[in-house]
C-alpha cells in the first residue's frame, strides 16, 4: 500500500477478437483469484492510462493491441481509506499473435464467448456488466492538445 498511496489508479483492457471473443485472465490472487477478469494494472509513472492499459495486457497475455477508447471507470473506496479507480478500455488485438498467460500473476489466459463466460460462476462482477457494451458507450482519444504550457504537459488526451 505504501508504494501506491492512498490513491490508486489501474486500468483494464477488454480485448476483442473479431470472432467477438473476449481476452480474459484468471488471477493467482488478490480479490479477482480463480476468477475470470480482464487484463489489468496499475499505471506507473511517466505514462498516460492509455499507454498503461496496452503495456499492461501485453505483459499478462503477450496480445499487442491498438486501442478503440475508453469504455468505463470503476472507483470505490477500501475500508474507508484507500480510493480505487480503474480505467477501462476497449482494445482490439493486433493480428497473429498467440496468448501467453504471464506465469507469475496468472493461472489462464484466454479468448472466451462472452456470452458463455458471464454465464460461468466464477466471472468478474464487471464483466457481467461490460455484456451490454455498445458502440455508442465508446469513448475515442482525443489526442494533440495543449491546454496551455504553463502546465508543462509531456502528454494530454482527452476521451470525451
Amino acid at each position: 500500500m505504501t508504494k501506491r498511496g492512498k490513491v490508486w489508479l489501474a486500468v483494464a483492457g477488454l480485448v476483442v477478437a473479431p470472432n467477438g471473443d473476449w481476452l480474459v485472465v484468471k488471477k493467482k490472487y488478490g480479490g479477482l483469484k480463480n476468477q475470470w477478469s480482464l487484463p489489468a494494472g496499475f499505471v506507473e509513472a511517466g505514462e498516460t492510462a492509455d499507454e498503461a492499459v496496452l503495456r499492461e495486457v501485453a505483459e499478462e497475455t503477450g496480445i499487442k493491441c491498438e486501442l478503440k477508447g475508453m469504455v468505463g471507470l470503476r472507483t470505490g473506496v477500501i475500508r474507508n481509506d484507500i480510493s480505487d479507480n480503474m480505467i477501462v478500455f476497449l482494445l482490439a488485438p493486433l493480428e497473429g499473435q498467440k496468448v501467453t498467460a504471464q506465469e507469475s500473476e496468472l493461472y489462464e489466459a484466454c479468448y472466451l464467448d462472452p456470452n458463455e463466460l458471464v454465464q460461468q460462476p466464477n466471472v468478474s462482477v464487471m464483466l457481467k456488466y461490460f455484456i451490454n457494451l455498445t458502440d455508442s458507450g465508446v469513448k475515442p482519444p482525443i489526442d494533440g492538445i495543449n491546454p496551455g504550457t504553463q502546465f508543462e504537459y509531456t502528454a494530454y488526451k482527452l476521451f470525451l
